[in-house]
């Protein structure tokens, strides 16, 4: 099992991308495969350290169980164990949750990204009993808390991960966001979990806690992984000046996004939409359309998604061309 201090370097998320007319409500087989399979190759070719499936640009919750076992497959395959590869599992309740990460387990995947159940809020004492039987019905078996407190109601506080690392001994990294109390959540779990931010904020957690803080994950790989490969890079090396241009240049290409990414219940309605929306837009992937019932983008948030794209894109040639910024 990957331990916390293995988890290195920059974890690619990517969509599921879709067939047309996926979309509608009674579509079927809507996992666009052989696109699935090209991106991952793509990316473990330039470079990720790591994949990151079926998370919410993923769509996971919105795939039925017949595409969902079709993505488990498609990605395992495509990666061949070249990188360590988690895929995602939340679903509404414990026993649905679990009917998917044995097919996780099936397929031989490095570990589970592992949210919170989605119908009820979990008070803190259910959510750690969810993670301790997960621990302990699926041993062999990593696991990635989602520790998103928009889309599981959950704040995820100082006492949860201390009762999760004694409780849970597979959650050995979480999906963070922010993490005001980083320090302290290292403290009371002996740095047994590794908490893995976004290439947004990754600068900051390598500033507050540089020794642990050895990875991060971007679903703006899906626009092409140079530009937060380039950051984890540096932050890796210890070079303070070039960690410090390329976190500005990730700041620079997402600033047209700002104020979506800014406001909470803005971006808890359009999280997916804006993110297929400018991996597309980048060429990089065609992701297809999104799959119901989320397939509404208002079209000004579309326009800031194109832009955000392009603007990624800029920041690729420079990379490529070797003139930074």
């Amino acid at each position: 099992m990957i331990t916390a201090t293995e988890i290195t370097g920059m974890y690619g998320i990517i969509p599921t991308p879709a067939n047309p007319g996926a979309d509608r409500v009674d579509a079927r087989n809507t996992v666009d495969v052989e696109e699935t399979a090209r991106l991952v190759d793509q990316l473990v070719a330039d470079g990720v350290s790591g994949i990151i499936a079926l998370g919410t640009t993923g769509e996971c919750p919105t795939l039925s169980e017949d595409d969902f076992d079709v993505v488990v497959d498609v990605v395992t395959e495509a990666v061949a164990d070249r990188v360590p590869t988690f895929l995602g599992a939340t679903e509404a309740g414990g026993h649905s949750t679990a009917r998917r990460l044995r097919k996780v387990v099936d397929s031989g995947a490095t570990g589970a990204l592992l949210g919170l159940p989605m119908w009820q809020p979990l008070t803190n004492e259910m959510a750690v009993d969810f993670y301790a039987q997960i621990s302990e019905t699926f041993p062999e078996l990593a696991i990635m808390v989602y520790a998103n407190t928009r889309a599981f109601r959950q704040t995820f506080p100082v006492e949860f991960w201390e009762q999760v690392a004694n409780a849970a001994p597979t959650v050995t990294s979480a999906k963070m966001s922010r993490g005001p109390e980083l320090e302290r959540m290292l403290e009371v779990t002996g740095n047994r979990i590794n908490f893995v931010p976004s290439d947004m904020v990754v600068h900051d957690f390598a500033t507050r806690a540089p020794e642990t803080t050895t990875a991060c994950w971007a679903t703006a790989a899906g626009m092409g992984p140079e530009p937060s490969i380039a950051l984890m890079d540096a932050l890796d090396r210890g070079d303070a000046e070039g960690a410090d241009r390329a976190a500005a240049d990730i700041a620079w290409a997402n600033e047209p996004l700002a104020h979506i990414f800014g406001n909470p219940e803005v971006f808890a309605s359009y999280n997916i939409q804006v993110e297929k929306a400018r991996i597309d837009a980048a060429g990089y992937c065609r992701t297809g359309p999104v799959r119901s019932p989320y397939n509404h983008l208002p079209a000004e948030f579309a326009a800031a998604a194109a832009e955000c794209a392009e603007r990624w894109q800029e920041l690729r040639r420079r990379l490529a061309a070797g003139t930074g910024r």
